[in-house]
């Protein structure tokens, strides 16, 4: 859980993060919750996020993955789709998360899959898939984030997962 990850960003975002004196595979990851909810990120851009998690350790009391677990994971993706879309002058803060729980997972790992429903000039809106190993689905959810302007250059490379 531990262990560095690499997360693949396409070529371009790289080179504007980089311009302005930011790594952006160490700063884009599922932050201090995610870590240690053992959220991996593995795919980044506005287009698509992919992430993973381990059902062990994010359980309830029956033994199921937490309602909340899947919340996190969802926010964590879509927050990151958000970023990218908002690029480096803005920060991404959620606003709003609706997740629909559609069946128990007692072991193994889920995926999480966020694309963008909706991409504007202030708001991000991404629908995240939750999945099994098996590839069924385990929960949907959508998560708009508010796009703000940066204040304090590099300020708008910070993850924004949250509310505003």
């Amino acid at each position: 859980m531990g262990e560095q990850q690499r997360v693949t960003f396409p070529r371009e975002v790289l080179d504007e993060y980089a311009a302005l004196g930011i790594d952006l595979p160490a700063l884009f990851s599922a932050g201090a919750l995610g870590k240690r909810m053992g959220v991996e990120l593995l795919e980044a851009s506005a287009d698509r996020v992919v992430g993973t998690m381990p059902v062990e350790g994010n359980t309830q009391p029956y033994g199921l993955l937490h309602g909340g677990a899947s919340a996190v994971l969802a926010e964590t993706l879509g927050s990151v789709g958000a970023m990218l879309h908002g690029g480096s002058t803005r920060i991404a803060v959620g606003v709003d998360l609706n997740c629909t729980h559609h069946r128990g997972v007692r072991s193994g790992t889920v995926t999480g899959v966020a694309t963008p429903v909706h991409r504007g000039r202030t708001t991000a809106t991404y629908e995240i898939v939750i999945s099994d190993e098996s590839g069924r689905r385990v929960c949907s959810a959508r998560l708009t984030c508010l796009l703000r302007e940066s204040a304090v250059p590099g300020d708008a490379a910070r993850p924004g997962g949250g509310t505003a």
